[in-house]
């Protein structure tokens, strides 16, 4: 039962995080040869002033 954890700065729209999770559960399906139904896709998403990189906020 794979489960797969993505961390995103907030921004994108429901119906990119819907295909988003369709492919990579296609992914993890076909590489590892889970069924679909086994596949967990668990999103966090980042509010975009909670995000440094290099010392500096985002």
């Amino acid at each position: 039962m794979p489960f797969v954890h993505i961390e995103l700065v907030e921004g994108r729209t429901q119906e990119q995080l819907t295909k988003m999770v369709e492919e990579v559960t296609e992914a993890v399906s076909r590489t590892a040869g889970a069924p679909k139904e086994n596949i967990h896709v668990i999103i966090n998403e980042m509010q975009k002033d909670r995000y440094a990189q290099g010392g500096k906020w985002k």
